[in-house]
């Protein structure tokens, strides 16, 4: 009865704080409780802004199955493919939650990307330390679930691990110390294995930090809007305005889940990794998950083996560069056509390049690969000139003859325009 009491008197004191300021007698994890409940956000998110605490399920389910998949797995390159076969088909509903761990990893991708695409279009990415946390979130994601894929030791999973830790060696200097550091020796083994499972067991816990900085810049500046304008004058409490809503798409990725792991279990694997790893058998067509096609297209579409390296790293590194974007007059694309054409052309783009990365390196494949590779990379200097080139337009329909600071190189561009085609005219 006393450990219920005080059971009671500790919810009591949490959920007392609903709708009330924040007190300075309040302990640590009241305070952090406070910040999420009543924390003010604009009244008219959408659906898009569903995706962050989508993305804080997803690394539940990922940390809470990894756990239980790591009671069972042996990073041995003797035993590691026979233990993931044990697991499957011995420990109970080791099936179940492989198959929710594998399965969780590309629902992981798929919000993230879509959580991505959405700062992009709504110029969330000048939240300058909000987004840098998030690039290095997606960083962080991708060492994980590359070196995860190595896990299960199939044939996918060695050579995916031996060539994509080989470009390493394409580094000046330190490229060929440091595949040998990676591998724990002169080829991908029995160190290797170890290596990446002991990274693959720790990066998450590294993943729920910098989500907590991540949630914490977020808080001081605020979040974004639909309709791009300072709502700070009609913000409502987080809860329960945005609890329940985000507790629908929590329960819709979960049924989502559940249905692939149910019914298409091996929906994003690949057959040739069903096969354990051979190291004298080299696959006819060597590819990474789904997540990452994209980047390895860019990879294989530079011959030159250095400059592949450095298209792969700038593919997701680009994104770090995306705050220091010169600021338009409007915050988001929402009502930019143009812009929106150039967006959407982009998420096409990297769609298709997804599917390149998936094709042999063979004709027409690698020279879509080629002109898909300049299109991605040119999407971010247009998108730069794109809106800012609308709010030039129409500023001069506003405000006609008007100095406009933050476009003046349009209006240098301009005169410029002017006086070659006075030149031409007289010709």
């Amino acid at each position: 009865m006393e450990i219920k009491k005080y059971f009671y008197f500790f919810l009591s004191g949490y959920f007392s704080s609903f709708n009330q300021e924040m007190k300075p007698d309040q302990n640590v994890f009241q305070k952090m409780f406070f910040s999420l409940v009543n924390l003010p956000v604009p009244p008219n998110l959408t659906i898009m802004w569903n995706f962050g605490s989508l993305l804080g399920t997803c690394l539940f389910i990922q940390i809470l199955s990894g756990l239980l998949l790591a009671c069972h797995y042996t990073p041995d390159v003797s035993y590691a493919f026979d233990s993931v076969v044990y697991i499957m088909r011995e420990v109970n509903n080791g099936w179940l939650i492989r198959s929710i761990h594998v399965n969780g990893a590309s629902a992981f991708f798929v919000c993230i990307y879509i959580h991505i695409a959405r700062g992009i279009f709504y110029h969330s990415f000048f939240k300058k330390h909000t987004w840098l946390v998030g690039c290095t979130i997606l960083l962080v994601l991708m060492g994980i679930a590359f070196t995860g894929y190595v896990l299960p030791w199939g044939q996918m999973s060695y050579w995916g691990a031996t060539v994509i830790t080989n470009l390493a060696s394409a580094i000046p200097y330190i490229g060929t110390d440091l595949v040998e550091w990676m591998w724990g020796g002169f080829c991908v083994g029995n160190a290797t294995l170890k290596r990446f499972f002991v990274v693959h067991f720790l990066l998450p816990f590294m993943l729920m930090a910098l989500s907590g900085v991540h949630i914490f810049y977020l808080h001081e500046t605020g979040s974004s809007n639909p309709l791009g304008v300072d709502s700070d004058g009609e913000a409502v409490p987080f809860h329960s305005f945005y609890t329940l809503k985000d507790l629908v798409g929590i329960v819709v990725l979960i049924w989502l889940v559940g249905v692939v792991c149910l019914c298409f279990p091996d929906f994003f694997s690949d057959p040739i990794n069903f096969n354990p790893a051979d190291p004298l058998k080299t696959p006819t067509h060597i590819q990474p998950e789904w997540y990452f096609l994209f980047a390895y297209a860019i990879l294989r579409s530079i011959p030159n083996k250095l400059g592949g390296v450095l298209g792969l790293v700038l593919s997701v590194a680009v994104l770090y560069i995306m705050p220091f974007f010169p600021k338009g007059y409007q915050r988001g694309i929402q009502y930019n056509i143009f812009a929106q054409s150039l967006f959407w052309g982009f998420v096409g783009n990297f769609v298709f390049l997804s599917f390149i990365g998936a094709c042999p390196i063979e004709h027409p494949y690698d020279l879509m690969g080629v002109v898909s590779s300049v299109v991605y990379f040119l999407f971010f200097p247009l998108y730069i000139l794109s809106y800012l080139s609308w709010d030039y337009v129409l500023m001069e329909i506003i405000h006609p003859g008007e100095k406009k600071t933050h476009v003046h190189v349009f209006s240098v561009a301009r005169s410029v325009y002017l006086k070659l085609k006075n030149i031409v005219s007289s010709w």
